[in-house]
This record gives structure tokens, sequence and C-alpha cells, in this order.
């Protein structure tokens, strides 16, 4: 493959390599059917009127050359242009509010779709380019009602229209027009065809900024802890300069198309001009025939702009689509769910995991070289392989009873948060089985599955807004006395009383008005909240101090009374009167039972009991 510049290697979000037809825009404006018929019927009047405009201008000359009365004429000809200029203005309100539509249908479905996509595409994907989807992608849909598609419509009604009346005008200057025109249309389609790879590229390299800026404005105080402002910014900055390497090049397409449009316009008038002065001059037609002829030339040129328009915009929106059906043709998390409804599961097994192994999928290649083609096209050379998939579990095999205590231990990268995860369905075991009461996880659908599981990851996140929309997120029909007293239960009442708003207290991004064990006990306060039958707390005490820790044992304990608590916890002293502790080490169990059982007959639990003066 030949290249015309230097390679560079960038990031990139993994691609299907599917280009979008037309016929997936259809669905977005099949909701606004009414107000596009609406719209096409305006074209087609107003196409009628600009129509009738040249043939009353030319009556208008003959009837002065033959010394008849103008007024009439006159009226009805000012009538017809101020009639067809306010249809426009409303036909373009009709369009821009459609658009505007099209545009929030297609946000919902986007949306809709990426908060149900499997966990394990968000493990591959950045953040800051799904969210360039829903809002730069998006927008580029507009285009496709306010720049002409509907309007184009009316447009070839209007060209038909002026080519027959041209026709019957004079057909030697309508054979010259049209032979400069289709010179022009081959010009024009050839720079569209290009813009829609382009945009689609660009859209890309849009998705990537916005990737920096969100995983720079996520981290900004470790940023400028470490002094990295400037390399953060330099980063950003070559980003922005691909994204506007892009948009150059389809400035440039775009503007090629202009001026083939205004040598063809400015030709085919200086060639009815000339070849029909020489007519008129010869007899072979008439001075009023010849400025109809030249006012349907005016006619015939805008519809053809307009269509070349429309054609470029539709081309730049099939470039966004394809990043936006990507993501809506991947399954979503609940597409495989099955539920058997009538259960006969074990009531005196909580969890089980039988022989279960997991390896987390291959990653995707999400980098490759980039350079310009001989066509000047953006071309990938050399793709890189992607990250090897990485195996976490083997045959992991214990059982929880229901209403027990049980402890997973083990140094980090055990495999203990995938377990949880495991439980959750976020992932799906490559081997084994796993049972909740005894039937195959399988076999719920995710929903129910999650309402009967409570869960706290190591990092909780604690969302933007209020106290109250976070607690509400897990219990949204809860009560403000079931909100303070669950508050309370974690002691962050404190928190209440210190700000007016109470439950109503912004907590910042990311919960930043919070402390980190604040922070922590709000996410468990949120899962207590629901008190489902079974608890998950991943390292939910490690921010806690000791007083904190110990009012949140408290709190737990008195929830965990007839319930299921599964603890991952680094702190032994935290777990030591568990019911049963599982130890893990490299993806396996290599032993169970209590603390006292433990430390006799695993050595590794008593080498970390003995580091935390345990024994």
């Amino acid at each position: 493959m030949s290249m015309t510049s230097s390679r560079r290697t960038t990031r990139r979000q993994p691609d299907n390599g599917k280009k979008a037809k037309f016929s997936q825009l259809l669905p977005y404006l099949a909701d606004y059917k009414p107000a596009l018929i609406l719209a096409a019927a305006i074209s087609v009047v107003s196409a009628g009127m600009s129509l009738a405009q040249p043939l009353l201008t030319g009556q208008v000359i003959d009837a002065v050359q033959n010394q008849k009365p103008v007024a009439p004429l006159a009226a009805i000809l000012v009538l017809l242009v101020i009639a067809a200029a306010f249809l426009n203005g409303f036909q373009y309100y009709l369009l821009t509010k459609t658009g505007e539509g099209v545009v929030r249908s297609s946000r919902r479905d986007l949306v809709n779709r990426i908060l149900r996509l499997p966990v394990i595409e968000f493990d591959h994907r950045r953040i800051g380019d799904l969210v360039s989807r829903v809002g730069s992608d998006t927008t580029l849909l507009r285009a496709v009602l306010t720049q002409g598609l509907v309007d184009a419509v009316g447009g070839a009604l209007l060209f038909a229209g002026a080519v027959i009346a041209m026709a019957i005008i004079d057909p030697v200057l309508l054979g010259l027009t049209l032979g400069v025109i289709v010179v022009a249309i081959l010009g024009i389609s050839t720079a569209a065809r290009r813009i829609r790879f382009a945009t689609t590229k660009a859209q890309e390299r849009v998705g990537e900024m916005s990737a920096a800026v969100e995983r720079a404005i996520s981290a900004i105080r470790t940023i400028r802890a470490a002094r990295a402002e400037e390399r953060e910014a330099t980063a950003i900055h070559e980003q922005a300069g691909r994204a506007y390497e892009q948009g150059v090049k389809i400035a440039r397409l775009s503007a090629a198309i202009t001026p083939i449009a205004q040598i063809a316009m400015n030709t085919s008038f200086i060639l009815v001009l000339g070849v029909g002065g020489f007519r008129v001059a010869s007899g072979a037609t008439t001075i009023a025939n010849l400025v109809t002829f030249v006012i349907l030339l005016f006619f015939l040129i805008g519809p053809l702009i307009q269509a070349f328009g429309a054609y470029t915009s539709v081309q730049s929106a099939l470039g966004a689509l394809a990043r936006i059906q990507e993501i809506l043709d991947l399954p979503t998390e609940t597409a495989d769910e099955v539920s058997i409804g009538q259960r006969s599961g074990d009531s005196k097994v909580a969890i089980e995991f039988d022989t279960v192994g997991f390896t987390y999928p291959e990653k995707p290649a999400d980098s490759f070289e980039v350079g310009d083609g001989a066509d000047g096209t953006v071309v990938a050379v050399a793709p890189q392989t992607g990250i090897a998939s990485k195996t976490v579990l083997t045959d992991v095999s214990f059982k929880i009873e229901q209403g027990t205590r049980v402890a997973l231990v083990g140094p980090s990268g055990a495999g203990k948060s995938t377990i949880f995860a495991l439980i959750e369905r976020f992932y799906e075991p490559t081997s084994g089985q796993i049972k909740l009461a005894g039937q195959p996880v399988t076999e719920f659908g995710r929903a129910e599955l999650r309402s009967q599981i409570g869960y706290v990851e190591q990092d909780a996140p604690v969302l933007a807004g209020t106290i109250r929309d976070n607690l509400l997120l897990g219990k949204p029909d809860a009560s403000d006395a079931e909100l303070k007293k669950v508050l309370a239960e974690v002691n962050l009442t404190a928190v209440l009383k210190r700000d007016p708003a109470g439950l109503n207290a912004e907590v910042g991004e990311s919960g930043i008005m919070l402390s980190g064990g604040e922070r922590q006990r709000l996410a468990i306060a949120r899962a207590l909240l629901s008190a489902p039958p079974i608890l998950l707390l991943d390292e939910s005490t490690s921010a806690l101090d000791g007083v904190n820790e110990q009012r949140m044992r408290e709190a737990i304990d008195s929830v965990a009374k007839n319930r299921t608590l599964i603890v991952i916890a680094h702190r032994l002293s935290t777990v030591v009167d568990s019911d049963q502790i599982i130890v893990l080490e490299a993806g396996r169990v290599i032993g169970s039972g209590t603390h006292s059982e433990l430390v006799k007959k695993v050595p590794l639990y008593k080498e970390l009991a003995k580091h935390q003066l345990l024994v």
C-alpha cells in the first residue's frame, strides 16, 4: 500500500467496519411522517409558484411590448413571490423542528443501548468516545433534514418543470445547458462521495479528543499534584490537531463543490445569453422567450445546487450514522436472558460455584498506523494485535449457605472481585456453573437476579447530584425517614447537619464534596437501603478510620441478620468472626473454613494473619 506521507500511530475505538446505508436513516424519520409529508407538500406548492413566476414575467414583457394592461399580471406575480417566501419560511421551521426531533430520537436510542451494553464493552471502549457519539455524531443527522433532503423533493419537481418549460421554449439552448450540468454533476458527485469517508474519520478524531478531555478532567487533582498540566494539554492539543486535519479535509472537499457549481452556472448563463442573443437577432426566438428562459435557468441551477447540498449532507450524516449504528448493532446485556418462572432450587444454599473458570476475552486491537493514501483518503496500515486474553479463575468451587457471613480473602489479583462480578452477571463464566438458591443464575432475568443482591464495589461511585439522589438509586420509593435512618446506621448524620439542604445537599462531581470515607459509607448506605437477601461488600471499610469502621461493622451486623453477607477484605480483623472464610490465590481456592482452622492448615492465610498481628 503506497503512502504519500509519514505514518503515525493513533488510538481508536473498536470498529465493525460497516458502512451505514441510507435506509438506516429511515427509521429515525418514521415518527415524523406527518410533518415530512406536509413539508414535501409545501415543496411541491412552492415549486409550482416558482415555475409560474418566469412564465408570468414573460407574459408581462409581452404585455408591455404589445401595450396591453400590465397591472393584473404584475399583482399576481408579486403575490406569488410573497406567498412563496412565507411558505419557504414555514417549511424551514417545520424541517428544523423535525431535525431536532430526529436528533432527540437518535440520542434516546443510543443512550438506551449504551446503558444496556455488556460490561465487557466498557472495558474496551473509552467513555469520552461514547459521549461524543451521543453528542457530536447525532447532531450531524439534523443536517439530513435542515439542509435539503425533503426540500429536494420540491427541488426535483422544480428542476423537472424547468426542463420541460425550457424544452418547449428553446430546445437548442436547453441542450447546451444540460451538457454543462452533466459535466458539473460528475465532478461534484466524486467529491461528495469522499466526504462520507472523511466525516467518519473526523467524528472518530472528535471522539478521541473527547476521551482525552474526559480523562484529564476526571483526574484533574492527580494531574495538578503531578504538575502534568502541560503534558496533558499537549496530548489533548494533538488530538484536537488530528480532528482539525480531518475537518480541513472535509472543508477542502466541500469547497470543491462550490466553484464547480458556480462555474457551471456562469458558463450556462454566458452560453444562454450569447447563443440566445444570436437566436433573437436571427428571429429564431423572441426577447420574451429569452428572458423567460434565463429566469428558468436560475430555477434549474438552484434546485441542482440544492440537490448537491442534500447529497453532501446525507453523505456526512451517513458517516456519523456508521458510528452510531456500530453501537446500536451491539447486543444488549439482556439479549440472551431466559427466565423459567417456576423454581425448584435448594433454599439452604444462597450461592454456589461449581468448578467455575473465567478468562477475560481478548481485547480487540485499538491502535494502528494511519497515513494518507494516494487518493488522499486515510488508510490503515499494519494493525497491531489485541491484548491477549487473561485467565482469572480456575476451577473455583464453594457453597455459601443462606444467612451466613462469608469472607473472601487473598492477595491482590487473586480473583475476589471477579467472583462478585460473575455473581452479578456482569460477565459470564468461561466454564462451570454458578447457582443462586440451587438454580443456575442463567435462568434468572438479570433484573430479577440483581434485585436479590446488594453490591458495593471496591471503588463504589458517588453520582453527581444530591445525597437523596444517590440513596434513591437503590430504592426509588424510599421515604425521607428511611433515608435518614440508613444514614444514621452508617454514621453519616453529621453530613446532613453540616448543610442546611440536608438530604438535598449537593455531593459534587463524583462525590468530591465528601471525604473518601463518607463516599464509601454513602455507597454502603445505598446498598443497605434496599435490604436485599444477599449483600456483596467489596473492601467496604477500606477508607474508614477505626471509629467509623466499628460503626460500619455494627450497621452491617444489624442488617446482616437473616441475610447472606459476602465480604471481600484485606483487613482480616474485620472478618475473623465470619462463619466461613474462603482463601484464594492466583484464581484458585486454596482453603476454606473459620479463622482458627485456616491459621492451622493454610500457610498463605497464616502469613496474612501474622502480618496483621492476628496470630
